[in-house]
Formats: structure tokens, C-alpha cells, sequence
């Protein structure tokens, strides 16, 4: 056995993976999914530890501290701002009162949403630009957009100053299309199984991958560019 393996194995006795954690809190919140978990991470709720290969793992007490913060939200409607300051408050050996309910919201933000041309004036695009994007594929033409569309177009119009046109960037789409594809063949027996550790194993094993996918392509662009440089 590797070395760094078994000392991954022993740093991460008695604790919980995301796929376990989701398994034991499922019951209770069946809405609960690996990307609700890491909100709540980056909200800073929780903070579980980092295995050498960047894996989560979680003590007994973030699991605790979880179904809390969950229980508030979905008892008391509390904002993921005031349940930081109750847990706080806890931490420092307080003894808090429980706020008080405020009106319904979700521990996730709407996302916002974007007419074409509050799309177009968000990413400060002319409309042609867009037409573009949308003929090409860049771009999925909708009545309503999202926070990714207004990214999407915000870059595609800093390369447009430089005569990197939509139809260029349609292989980078298609890059990712493929990538996505060489993911989904490795976690192919994950994906396959349909209880809810095994999807949560995959949804957080995806993005990590994905990270690993876009190291070895940034290293690559590096060393072109280099040579064209040099």
C-alpha cells in the first residue's frame, strides 16, 4: 500500500465522505444534495477536513453541526447569514436565543435570470455578437438567460476586440463536450447505481476531475505559448 494511502486512511478514521454524510442526513432532509453541502462549506457553516487527494471529510461534529443548520432553515426560515451567527455564538460558548422566523427563503439564492436585453447590457455586448454566439451553439438561445449566459458573453466580447469571433470558440465547447463525456465514462459504475451515496460520490468526484482535466489543458496552453513567445 502506498504511503500517502495509508496515511490517508488514518487521518480520515471515523470520518464521514459527503456521499456518507448525505446518506445519514437524507432521511431527515430529503432535498439535500453533495452541491447543497458544499454551499454550506463555502457560507462557511461547515468546515470539513481535506484528505491529501482534496477529497471532504467530515468529523461527527459537522454532521451535527449540519442537520443544525439545516433544521433552521427548514424550521425557522433562517437565512444562512443569521444561522453563521447562531452557530457562532455557539462556538464562543453562548447560549443564543433562537431567532425569531422571517418569511420564507432558500439556504441557495435564486439564481437571477436575464432578459436578452438585460443580457445584452450586463455583459455590455452588441447584439449581432450575441446573434453569433446563439448560431454557433456558444450561446442556447432562450427567452430568460442565466448568470453563466452573461459570463459566456462577457468573455466572447473581450475576445471580440482582438478578431476572436464566436466561431472560433465552438471548439471550445466542443472541447468540453468531450471532456464531460471521458468523466462520465469514469464514473460510469457510480452513475449507474441509484442510491444516493453513489450519486453524491460522483457529484463530487466530477468537479475534481474536472479540476484535473483543466490543470493538464492549462499546463499545455502554457507551454505553447512559451514556444510562440521564445
Amino acid at each position: 500500500m502506498p504511503a500517502g494511502t495509508a496515511r490517508e486512511r488514518s487521518a480520515s478514521a471515523g470520518l464521514l465522505s459527503i456521499g456518507q454524510v448525505l446518506a445519514r442526513l437524507a432521511p431527515e432532509f430529503p432535498g439535500l444534495s453533495a452541491s447543497k453541502l458544499r454551499f454550506l462549506e463555502v457560507q462557511g457553516i461547515v468546515t470539513p477536513v481535506r484528505t491529501e487527494s482534496g477529497y471532504r471529510k467530515f468529523s461527527p461534529q459537522d454532521l451535527e453541526r449540519l442537520r443544525l443548520a439545516l433544521t433552521l432553515q427548514r424550521d425557522h426560515f433562517m437565512p444562512h447569514s443569521v444561522i453563521r451567527e447562531y452557530l457562532s455564538d455557539l462556538d464562543a460558548g453562548r447560549d443564543p436565543a433562537t431567532p425569531a422566523p422571517v418569511p420564507p427563503q432558500s439556504i441557495v439564492p435564486a439564481p437571477r435570470r436575464y432578459r436578452r436585453e438585460e443580457l445584452l447590457a450586463a455583459a455590455g455586448a452588441a447584439p449581432q455578437l450575441l446573434n453569433d454566439a446563439i448560431s454557433t451553439g456558444i450561446i442556447a438561445g432562450a427567452d430568460m438567460y442565466g448568470d453563466q449566459a452573461v459570463a459566456v458573453l462577457r468573455a466572447l466580447v473581450a475576445l471580440d476586440r482582438h478578431g476572436i469571433e464566436p466561431r472560433h470558440v465552438r471548439t471550445l465547447r466542443q472541447s468540453a463536450e468531450r471532456d464531460v463525456a471521458l468523466i462520465e465514462s469514469a464514473l460510469s459504475a457510480l452513475l449507474r447505481r441509484t442510491d444516493a451515496a453513489s450519486r453524491a460520490r460522483a457529484s463530487e468526484l466530477a468537479p475534481e476531475l474536472a479540476k484535473r482535466l483543466e490543470e493538464v489543458r492549462s499546463i499545455f496552453m502554457r507551454s505553447a505559448l512559451e514556444r510562440l513567445l521564445s
